[in-house]
């Protein structure tokens, strides 16, 4: 068994109340936790917040608050890792082998990836596993626009077909998973630490930063429903 620890802290930004903003009416971060939940892999889901409005949401859909997170680790600035750790030594589970951050907005979860993500960084013995997908359009083909110009931020692969192109991935912002003793000696703001792994995510996820992220995540959830 391992811990999830969600981080959900107040003041966002771009979408007010983001972690508890009503999605098909429930709130986003419910998501999040059910998945939890349903994977059976948890001794515990931990929801790191400095919102009293947003713990009362989490414990009411299962989770625990066992504390409020300190104002200097809730701000824009804060590396995740580094609230993922405060959780640790507050909770005192630093002998727990391994540690999941779940994201409160990773609407698109599911138990299933959750488990198999967990089950390769048993077997490969790696200190860190980030869940990537491949680009659909390849960046080494992308412009850069300049007033009402465009330009090849590569010129040299303008004529390149992007299937003759190495794959690229980017990290889908839904779910880490750190082996503890790793993550403990982090000095400093790398997101990847020696030894860091994947899991490829073939199922839909947003990122959801903006209100546009949002719209996106509603039409493909709807779609996926229905």
């Amino acid at each position: 068994m391992t811990i999830c620890i969600i981080p959900a802290r107040s003041g966002s930004k771009r979408i007010k109340n983001k972690n508890i903003f009503l999605f098909e009416g429930k709130p986003i971060i419910y998501y999040a936790i059910t998945a939890a939940k349903k994977s059976n892999l948890f001794k515990r889901i931990i929801v790191s917040t400095d919102s009293k409005k947003i713990a009362k949401i989490a414990i009411k859909y299962g989770a625990e608050v066992p504390f409020f997170r300190d104002k200097k680790l809730s701000d824009n600035f804060t590396p995740t890792y580094k609230v993922i750790v405060d959780c640790i030594k507050k909770i005192k589970s630093e002998r727990i082998p391994y540690h999941f951050c779940i994201y409160p907005t990773s609407i698109f979860i599911d138990k299933n990836d959750l488990k198999k993500a967990y089950n390769k960084i048993l077997k490969l013995k790696y200190n860190f596993i980030c869940p990537v997908q491949k680009f659909i359009s390849h960046p080494l083909r992308s412009f850069k626009i300049k007033k009402d110009s465009i330009y090849y931020n590569w010129p040299k692969y303008q004529m390149t077909g992007s299937q003759d192109l190495e794959d690229f991935y980017h990290d889908t912002g839904s779910f880490y998973i750190y082996k503890t003793s790793a993550l403990l000696k982090l000095k400093d703001h790398k997101i990847l630490p020696p030894k860091s792994t994947f899991y490829i995510l073939n199922k839909l996820s947003v990122d959801i930063n903006t209100l546009d992220d949002l719209k996106l995540a509603k039409k493909l959830y709807k779609k996926i429903k229905h």
